[in-house]
This record gives structure tokens, C-alpha cells and sequence, in this order.
């Protein structure tokens, strides 16, 4: 007997390594941002919250995918352009917080994904107390961080079924779900940047 062409956990393994490939695409370099340090930077923040997640749910009028096991292949140039609105989005919101110079892949990735899969994202920002402390990550760590988030993204989308990640509704569903997901990411920020946030020294080796 054949193998089939393609198995469901060969497709989601693909998948999530295409997925993690994309998510270091945007969390390797900050975006810049115009925005200044504000006095009152929760409201500006809100705002800026509102526009993205109003044109994430306006781009993602696409999402509705063709049937079959690899429809994950034309969702992926959307979840692009979805992750490169939202990582403009969080540089601005550290921006006005003044904060620019503390936003790195660490917090990036943790910004990003933590309502997707909290999990893959805990040890990066740990908190103590009002704190949050940054802890930082060696590449083939960060790596490690985006393939668990890839393969939890592509079981949702593989695993459970393209159809139940992505609503019946079609494009009015799909831009539902950009909108929340872009919102949640900005609470996340929001909740970043308010807090007294610590980055630990690296201390150099002692001399033998």
C-alpha cells in the first residue's frame, strides 16, 4: 500500500516550520517609529490599538481559504502582513511609553504571541511583583521560542481543521478574528511597557 502524498502530521510539521521562519522575519528588527514619549501614553496607546486592529480586520478580508489540507499555504502571506502591522503597532506603543530603546526580539516575540500560546513565550518576561523582567535569549533560544509557536499555530490550523481556525463566516469572520487578535496583542504591550521593566546585565567572565 502507498504512502499518501501528504500525512496531517507531516503538513503540520511544514507548516510550522514555515510559520516559525516567518515570525523571525519581524522579530528581529524593530520597526522605527515616529512616535514620542507622552505624558498621558495609555490613551495614545489605545488609539493606536484601535486604528491597527480597524486595518488588521480590514486586511484580512483574504483569509478565507480554499479547501484542502494545504490551504495553511495561502494563509501564510497573510499572517505576514498581519505580524508586520502588529510589530509596527507594538514599536509605536513602546514609543510613546519611551520605551523604544527596551523593545527587542524578547519582548517582540513575548508581545506578539502571548495570548496565542503563553506557554512558548514564559520565559522570556518573567514578573516580580509590579516588575517585568526581560530575560535575555541566544538565537537558537528565540529560534526554539518561534518553532513552538509555529507548531501550536499549525495544529490549530491543521490539527482542529482549516475551517474551525478560520470562521464559517468568511471574510466578515476572518476580519473578527484579525481585529481581536490585533487588540490582544496591544493589551499585551500596553501591559509591557507600564510596568518597570528589567533587563539583566550580562556580567563578564572572571578573570582565572
Amino acid at each position: 500500500m502507498r504512502d499518501k502524498p501528504f500525512s496531517r502530521h507531516g503538513i503540520r510539521f511544514r507548516a510550522g516550520q514555515r510559520i516559525a521562519e516567518a515570525i523571525l522575519d519581524y522579530v528581529g528588527q524593530t520597526p522605527p517609529s515616529t512616535e514620542q514619549r507622552r505624558q498621558k501614553p495609555q490613551a495614545r496607546a489605545r488609539a493606536l490599538a484601535r486604528k491597527a486592529a480597524r486595518q488588521a480586520a480590514l486586511t484580512a478580508g483574504s483569509l478565507t481559504l480554499p479547501p484542502g489540507p494545504l490551504g495553511w499555504l495561502t494563509l501564510l502571506p497573510e499572517l505576514r502582513s498581519l505580524w508586520k502591522l502588529q510589530t509596527q503597532m507594538v514599536a509605536d506603543i513602546a514609543g510613546c511609553y519611551g520605551k523604544t530603546a527596551e523593545l527587542e526580539r524578547e519582548q517582540m516575540l513575548y508581545c506578539l504571541f502571548h495570548h496565542t500560546d503563553p506557554q512558548a513565550v514564559r520565559d522570556l518576561v518573567a514578573q516580580i511583583g509590579k516588575r517585568l523582567v526581560v530575560q535575555r535569549a541566544s538565537r537558537p533560544e528565540v529560534q526554539s521560542v518561534a518553532l513552538k509557536i509555529g507548531m501550536h499555530i499549525s495544529q490549530r490550523l491543521i490539527g482542529k481543521g482549516i475551517s474551525r481556525w478560520i470562521p464559517v463566516f468568511g471574510a466578515l469572520g476572518a476580519g473578527a478574528y484579525a481585529y481581536y487578535d490585533t487588540s490582544q496583542v496591544a493589551e499585551t504591550a500596553i501591559e509591557l511597557f507600564t510596568a518597570v521593566i528589567e533587563v539583566p546585565v550580562e556580567e563578564a567572565p572572571a578573570d582565572c
